[in-house]
């Protein structure tokens, strides 16, 4: 779909000259001689590559939807995940570094959303909040004000997050998966 240099938005997924790219940061100039234009910060999809460009109101770019499709992630095999369509029930693997250090919020049954563009995956979200219980959290320094820093706690999935002082070992909290960080107690029941 071709839409105009000055319709690109943070987030749209571009072709331009053969890679696939996301917008990232989009402003829009306007200088006092010559049309406006805008500078779009673009993050390639595949390589990781950082581009700079500006795209006049009048050009053209081409804009592509990437197709979301609903996974059950099964299990890990070595450096592989093996995820499930649940209407077709085939299988995929992605390898390990596809999702990144967000792997270990992999939960046994968890469903994940994975962007594909002509068939090739290209992205995989992850449920916004997990619920993960603590396995080890340091103790309450006595006459440490309840307002005072949060504490280092280990998850069960291994990473690390910071709680507040009364959150201890064996309780269960949500985390936020994409900024790895504490959100709320998880309610019992």
């Amino acid at each position: 779909m071709k839409i105009n240099g000055n319709e690109i938005k943070p987030g749209n997924v571009l072709l331009h000259n053969g890679d696939l790219y996301i917008a990232v940061k989009v402003g829009h100039v306007k200088p006092g001689k010559g049309g406006a234009f805008a500078q779009v910060e673009m993050k390639g999809i595949v390589n990781g590559t950082k581009l700079n460009e500006r795209f006049r109101s009048s050009e053209t770019v081409e804009r592509v939807r990437l197709e979301q499709k609903d996974f059950q992630f099964l299990y890990q095999q070595g450096d592989m995940l093996v995820f499930m369509d649940n209407e077709t029930y085939e299988q995929i693997e992605l390898p390990e570094e596809f999702v990144g250090e967000r792997t270990a919020f992999l939960q046994d049954g968890m469903m994940v959303t994975v962007e594909t563009y002509e068939e090739k995956p290209l992205g995989i979200s992850l449920p916004d909040y997990v619920t993960l219980e603590i396995t080890e959290a340091d103790a309450v320094v006595k006459g440490q004000t309840a307002s005072s820093s949060y504490k280092p706690a280990l998850l069960e999935n291994g990473l690390k997050v910071m709680v507040p002082p009364f959150i201890g070992t064996g309780e269960k909290i949500i985390v936020d998966t994409s900024e790895v960080t504490y959100v709320r107690r998880a309610s019992e029941g």
